[in-house]
């Protein structure tokens, strides 16, 4: 019945891509987790550097063999905040409400992304990389739609009570800690996106090496690209 509910959960809630990566059986597990960090911190430093934000603030990697794209700025030369818990947050310019509202711990949203999500690795040389990278979630190129209340921001409590796991079993303590910097839009779901953010959510802000709701997300770094179309205060019959 656990399992059920899972299952149902991750399909009626968001469209996720749950498959764990062929290259996922090639990256060795670090024993410490200070090498964790250090190597998830490399990882995303190379990521920012080889990525690029396009005209609608959609994330893009460089092309090696296309020059066209080598004027576009990278993400590492963006104007972001790193917290102390390692996520990286980059508000886009020019992409935020004039009159945004300012979203609540447990505000309802309703949110357009693009969200990738990949494992750092250490070559023999010592070099560290991202690898194993897939599609988390995409709302674009699935319903078109920003996504209401996605259960990795918030899971509802019958849901809790179901399984019998905490909220950490479920949410990304790392993207409700980035969503702090930005304020929602109030714009209908059928509006043209624009993102306006990326957060950047190191493995130990997110899943880290705990129990959740799928074991492939183990040890893994999620790339948040997004717009919040609207956010309200969540009423009693939604929590």
């Amino acid at each position: 019945m656990k399992k059920l509910i899972i299952g149902v959960l991750a399909a009626s809630l968001i469209v996720v891509s749950c498959k764990k990566d062929r290259d996922d059986d090639t990256v060795q597990e670090v024993e410490s987790l200070t090498e964790q960090n250090a190597n998830d911190d490399a990882a995303i430093a190379k990521y920012m550097n080889e990525h690029y934000l396009d005209g609608q603030g959609l994330i893009k990697a460089f092309s090696d063999s296309d020059t066209t794209d080598d004027a576009n700025k990278k993400l590492s030369d963006y104007d972001y905040q790193k917290l102390d818990s390692g996520v990286i947050v980059i508000a886009i310019p020019g992409a935020q409400p004039e009159n945004g509202r300012t979203i609540g711990a447990t505000d309802v949203i309703k949110l357009m992304s693009d969200t990738n999500t990949f494992l750092s690795d250490k070559g023999d040389d010592g070099t560290i990389t991202y690898t194993s990278t897939y599609n988390f979630t995409n709302t674009i190129s699935t319903t078109g739609v920003p996504d209401p209340d996605p259960y990795y921001y918030y899971v509802k409590k019958s849901v809790m009570e179901s399984s019998g796991e905490p909220r950490s079993y479920y949410e990304i303590e790392g993207f409700q800690e980035g969503l702090k910097y930005f304020k929602s839009f109030d714009i209908p779901d059928s509006q043209n996106f624009n993102m306006q953010g990326v957060i950047i959510v190191p493995s130990r802000a997110a899943y880290a090496r705990d129990a959740h709701y799928t074991s492939s997300y183990r040890n893994r770094t999620f790339v948040f690209n997004f717009q919040v179309y609207k956010s309200y205060t969540r009423p009693t019959s939604e929590e």
